[in-house]
């Protein structure tokens, strides 16, 4: 039992207070103070019996969405007042209209948002799925029920480590899938990082540890090659009369990570691991001509990368971003990203939503950056508005917003579209209207022909095409990006459905009368499941549009006698224990490696193909619908979504270390060719105890060898053995495993 030190705890709480209060100062008007007290009380009278997972006191948790709210978003009284209260009615006998009565109809509303989605859901959909799109319906009424969310979000991955790690999985999942595109696309870039970061430090806490040990290790170094090189920056900036800061600081744990795994390089080879930002003060008037003096002077002292230079400031990304970036040679050749932006545009940057409603109240305030953002919330309430699909397409349709690149293309007179990364001329023409988008027939880019799926590029010009025959179809879909062009062809296609279910319908009501079978909802089921589809509708839409030939549902009447003179023993089962016990019987005591679940019990299950996990593996449990219980690595490249939309599907799992069984697993190999070189890899695979190759297959181009090698191994350890070996061998450069 731990022992609790009251007096202390109530010290702590205080001194979280005070802090909330000292940095909410300069936001609060007259009257304001004594609100976010009431709401204090109100908060820790509700919560003083409860603690957080991590044996602290609950209340700590309000205090630091709340502080969060401040400190790194920027926001103001009622944001704080809903940090302080947004468990309050979830957790406690607290209604939401005596929030209202309390605290005014604003407060109630955002922790409604806030509050998650109570009830029963369909089997199969998804809980968080369902909770993001109910709390984004809020987002219509006051986006800062997202901006409070995501303040709530990274609190809980600061406090992780308290989790058990199914919970971990589940939670870091959802916050790299939804969350950290979310803060990316309110221009919340510190947070974005952060959250990526925590994510990396649970899902891969080795890969973490190494690279954070890599930036510790260089630390002194770093600031002494940042300083060397911002030196004679300075100096010009002081003599040319600007006001300025200039900070220098490594990439982002994540970001690092993401390029040595990418572009498959070690650390060292990261090309700009260093980032100076140089901030300077200057009129909203003077801001461009300022920012490209600065970088003159900076290309004066170091040669830049023409293919590194983008302009933010012309044409400010879609979530308001604005900063002029570089990429310069530094005299001891390594690459330095430079970033050259304002006291305002810093703000946004690290602030994004909240300050741009700081700038716009002002006067001269810019109204492009903040603009695109409401653009951007308009098409949110759109999707929302005409989204009546599962949940988890929903949730398929708004992380295509959430986009972190962009294209910029021209309409033929010359106004600039900002699209996302990867759009088509279809895409564009749902941009320009939703008729223009159905009646596309194709689109001149730069004056030539392009077929509608033809990805735009930056500065293209685009001419649609149409006709009035056409209309859309459902490979459109595979043709577009935006979630605004999928809304619009999903609608044309819905009314067309609609036609085919109902023909469907009448053709399977005529073949179950014609086969003496009553047309009843249990009939229909066991159809549906027997033409393996996933809903009534489908198969009715099936059946009417030709897909399901009428025909074949007399297969379904002879399966169905067939199966009924089948006779022979049944087993029941009454619980759990007997069936696992059963299970045990029939696969024999050598099937027992992996331990699933709660109770770490012996179950069926299936390897997932999509990355082959063997034993010694970080794995976790996926209930399907068909297939029982699948295992999954956690590096899987479907494991993200997996846990971010079903996390009430996946079930933790670890293998014992017990009897030799084969697993399939590939290597790849790079490295110098030479002659007698596969001789030499074969030979210690074979010299390898229990190894037996599946297959080979190598490719040489100029003295390079690549080879890719498809093995049996019995566990982990084993294939890093193996590794080992293969890596000493003459010419072999580099060896690593591939899913």
């Amino acid at each position: 039992m731990i022992k609790v030190d009251i007096e202390e705890e109530r010290k702590q709480i205080l001194k979280r207070y005070r802090k909330l209060l000292r940095l909410a100062k300069p936001l609060l008007k007259p009257g304001d103070a004594k609100l976010i007290k009431k709401a204090f009380n109100v908060a820790s009278e509700a919560h003083k019996e409860m603690r957080r997972k991590s044996g602290e006191p609950y209340i700590y948790h309000p205090l630091e969405v709340a502080l969060i709210c401040v400190e790194e978003i920027g926001l103001g009284t009622t944001s704080i007042i809903a940090a302080l209260l947004h468990d309050v009615v979830e957790d406690t006998d607290m209604e939401l209209e005596d929030i209202e009565r309390e605290f005014g109809v604003k407060v109630a509303q955002i922790i409604d948002g806030l509050t998650k989605i109570a009830g029963v859901f369909d089997y199969g959909s998804s809980q968080q799925a369902e909770n993001f799109r109910k709390m984004l319906l809020t987002l219509s009424d006051d986006v800062r029920v997202i901006l409070i969310k995501l303040a709530d979000r990274l609190n809980n991955m600061r406090t992780l480590d308290s989790m058990p790690r199914h919970k971990q999985l589940k939670i870091g999942s959802e916050t790299k899938y939804l969350y950290a595109p979310l803060a990316h696309r309110l221009g919340l870039y510190s947070i974005k990082s952060e959250l990526e970061d925590l994510y990396l430090k649970f899902m891969d806490k080795e890969d973490y540890d190494f690279i954070t040990k890599k930036i510790n290790d260089t630390r002194v170094s770093r600031n002494k090659f940042i300083k060397t090189f911002i030196a004679p920056i300075e100096k010009e900036l002081k003599e040319q009369g600007f006001k300025f800061v200039i900070k220098g600081r490594p990439k982002s744990v994540y970001s690092i990570y993401n390029k040595m795994k990418k572009q498959n390089i070690p650390f060292e080879e990261v090309f700009d691991l260093f980032a100076i930002r140089i901030i300077i003060d200057t009129s909203y008037e003077n801001e461009k001509a300022a920012c490209w003096q600065v970088y003159s002077i900076v290309t004066d002292f170091y040669r830049p990368n023409p293919n590194r230079l983008r302009d933010w400031i012309s044409t400010p990304r879609a979530n308001g971003y604005e900063s002029l970036h570089t990429t310069a040679m530094s005299q001891t050749g390594q690459w330095v990203e430079v970033q050259i932006r304002t006291q305002r545009m810093d703000d946004i940057a690290e602030r994004g939503y909240a300050a741009h409603w700081k700038y716009k109240e002002k006067e001269n305030a810019p109204e492009k950056a903040a603009g695109s953002l409401d653009e951007w919330i308009t098409q949110v309430r759109t999707l929302l508005e005409n989204n009546d699909g599962s949940a988890i397409e929903f949730m398929d349709d708004f992380r295509g917003n959430l986009f972190h690149d962009e294209v910029f293309v021209f309409t033929p007179k010359g106004d600039l579209k900002v699209l996302p990364f990867d759009a088509t001329a279809l895409d564009f023409a749902f941009e320009i209207h939703t008729e223009v988008g159905a009646k596309c027939i194709g689109a001149k880019v730069n004056q030539k022909l392009v077929s509608l799926g033809h990805k735009l590029k930056n500065g293209d010009q685009v001419e649609i095409l149409t006709s009035n025959k056409q209309k859309p179809s459902e490979d459109w879909l595979k043709s577009v990006v935006t979630s605004r062009a999928k809304a619009k062809i999903k609608d044309a296609l819905k009314e067309e459905k609609k036609g085919y279910m109902l023909d469907g319908k009448e053709i399977v009501q005529r073949k179950l009368k014609q086969m003496k079978l009553d047309f009843t909802s249990e009939t229909v089921e066991q159809l549906r499941a027997f033409f393996e589809t996933k809903t009534t509708t489908e198969f009715y839409y099936k059946v009417g549009k030709g897909i399901i030939d009428a025909t074949a549902i007399k297969s379904f009447k002879d399966f169905k006698q067939q199966k009924k003179s089948k006779k022979g023993p049944q087993l029941n089962f009454t619980d759990e224990k007997s069936f696992t016990k059963e299970i045990k019987n029939l696969k024999g005591p050598e099937h027992d490696q992996l331990l699933i679940g709660e109770d770490m019990d012996v179950v069926d299950y299936v390897l997932a193909k999509c990355c082959n996990p063997i034993p010694g593996d970080a794995v976790f449990g996926f209930v399907t619908v068909n297939e029982g219980i699948k295992i999954h690595r956690t590096a899987c490249p479907n494991a993200l979504e997996l846990m971010s939309n079903h996390g009430n599907r996946v079930i933790k799992a670890r293998w014992t270390s017990q009897q030799q069984i084969a697993f399939l697993a590939g290597l790849k190999i790079i490295g110098t060719d030479r002659v007698g070189l596969i001789s030499d890899l074969t030979k210690v695979i074979s010299n390898e105890l229990k190894v037996n190759m599946r297959s080979i297959t190598v490719d040489s181009d100029r003295g390079i060898f690549e080879g890719s090698i498809k093995l049996y191994v019995d566990s982990t350890n084993h294939l890093e053995k193996l590794i080992d070996n293969l890596s000493k061998v003459s010419g072999v450069l580099k060896v690593s495993r591939f899913d």
